[in-house]
């Protein structure tokens, strides 16, 4: 070998004709991790590949040129090998490419993830377009299976809700190549030896990833049995969230051990939570549009905020409105009786779960309050279920609700949630007859003018006693109490009482029309 090769930035390895190492440069020998391999066959000298090309290249009778990159397990290298036959030996000239080849498979992968993302992104799009019009809790779970156990990304998806007075989820809904693995899922949950990351995601509210699953402890033996026969690797669990509620969990089930990524998990908890909006609309449309409702009282007892509050005041309590807000949070409008007004801000600094408390009006007789309240509460369960506080007033060591609901399979279930959930007890239930009237086609159609921050706003103005004269609110205190600026505040007040103005006068119009 001349000293050009000696001094060459590539690996070079003299070979004789019967595979025997001749010769080496200084790279070559780096490469290959010997300190000298002359006289050292080549089969010895030079790593091991699945294929063995350079080995091959030395078989038969002459040298077979060739040129081939492979990767050799030993070093942990991608070589670019070229082999060529010369007078009386062979050359093996080869240099390390593994630095590139881990940088166009980087870029592969990258490639690979970004189309999978926009895939994902194009079917929660579908997905989430489809559930705005869902109008029953069967279309959602349908909808969500559908759109994801029917496509190549997933083997297959499930949605269980919680059973009626019990823990245990019940299946709602099921799609796509289910094999084995669906059925052991099934019959492990609420099984009593492994809870399921099914049961986590509704225990906890947060979202249970777990891949591979075959390797996980977390997951009951039955479930990796069948999914190492099904070749299922990777299973997410989505809680349906709404508000503090959780009314049921999605199960999607894949194929690759890591199936999914950080990122597709945020995505994944965007759609719990708009499956969980579009449950509770569900419920509130029902309600809504049902021409009878059932009237169910619950009794509160001594562990509620609100008769807590009560006891220490010494004064009845009466729930004027509500308005809930982000993050478990409600403010709650109280009128109350007496003189424990002059009391409310020294009894309410000893309650935890009351952040805030404010004076809104106050009289020889009593006074108004404004409360925000953080945690749950059956206040805010009943609503983010579907139900509308009708009623509640709060006195002597207890309380009483009067919630309408619609009169369906709901009833029970708001019940015993309630009831298990919260230190309530079930009274009574009456069913009653809602006549439509022309105030509640007003209140339908200016309901579908307003948006959600519009409503919220006006509600929380006029509670707050905002447009009494004298006000018993300033614009800057509803604004505080909404955690907005007072011209973010005005804006809103605007937007929404021009919508309550042109609902009014249009309505007037098309009557004198009609007359």
């Amino acid at each position: 070998m001349d000293d050009r090769l000696h001094r060459a930035p590539i690996g070079v390895l003299e070979v004789s004709i019967d595979g025997v190492v001749v010769d080496s440069n200084e790279v070559g020998r780096t490469l290959i991790g010997e300190t000298d391999p002359t006289g050292i066959r080549l089969a010895e000298a030079f790593p091991r590949s699945v294929d063995d090309s350079v080995l091959t290249a030395f078989e038969g009778e002459s040298v077979t040129e060739t040129e081939f990159e492979e990767y050799y397990p030993g070093p942990d290298r991608w070589l670019a090998v070229s082999v060529v036959a010369l007078d009386e030996t062979g050359a093996v000239y080869f240099r390390d490419v593994t630095e590139r080849r881990r940088e166009t498979r980087s870029l592969r992968r990258l490639r690979q993830e970004r189309k999978r993302t926009e895939l994902i992104d194009d079917v929660r799009s579908d997905i989430l377009t489809a559930l705005v019009d869902a109008t029953s809790r069967e279309e959602v779970a349908e909808t969500i299976c559908r759109g994801l156990g029917e496509t190549g990304l997933y083997e297959f998806a499930w949605v269980g809700e919680r059973d009626m007075g019990r823990d245990d989820i019940v299946v709602r809904a099921v799609a796509g190549e289910t094999g084995e693995t669906f059925g052991a899922v099934r019959d492990a949950v609420g099984g009593e030896t492994v809870t399921t990351p099914e049961e986590r995601a509704v225990e906890t509210g947060q979202l249970q990833v777990v891949q591979p699953l075959t390797d996980s402890s977390a997951v009951p033996e039955a479930v990796r049995t069948a999914g190492f026969a099904d070749g299922v690797q990777s299973a997410l669990n989505i809680p349906v969230v709404y508000g503090s509620n959780v009314h049921g969990v999605v199960g999607v089930y894949a194929s690759g051990t890591e199936a999914f990524s950080e990122q597709e998990q945020a995505s994944f908890e965007t759609l719990g939570e708009v499956a969980g909006f579009a449950v509770t609309a569900v419920r509130n449309r029902n309600l809504l549009l049902s021409d009878s409702i059932a009237e169910i009282t619950f009794e509160l007892g001594d562990d509620s905020v609100l008769v807590g509050l009560s006891r220490s005041l010494g004064s009845p309590l009466r729930l004027e409105g509500m308005v809930p807000q982000a993050d478990d949070v409600l403010l709650c409008f109280v009128s109350v009786e007496g003189g424990g007004i002059d009391r409310l801000d020294r009894e309410t600094a000893g309650i935890e779960a009351i952040e805030r408390a404010r004076v809104i009006t106050e009289s020889d007789s009593g006074g108004t309050a404004e409360l925000t309240i953080h945690g749950s509460t059956p206040l805010l369960a009943i609503s983010s279920l579907g139900g509308t506080v009708r009623r509640a007033s709060f006195g002597d060591g207890t309380g009483r609700l009067v919630v309408d609901l619609p009169p369906d399979g709901d009833v029970r279930r708001i019940v015993d949630t309630i009831g298990r959930e919260y230190d309530a007890e079930f009274v009574a239930k009456e069913e009653r007859e809602r006549s439509v009237t022309t105030a509640r086609e007003f209140r339908d159609d200016l309901d579908d003018r307003l948006t959600q921050r519009q409503r919220t706003v006006l509600q929380t103005a006029y509670f707050a006693d905002y447009f009494e004269s004298p006000r018993g609110s300033t614009a800057e205190e509803v604004a505080a109490s909404l955690d907005i600026t007072g011209s973010t505040l005005l804006h809103h007040l605007r937007a929404g009482q021009r919508k309550l103005l042109d609902a009014y006068f249009d309505g007037r119009v098309q009557t004198s029309e009609r007359e």
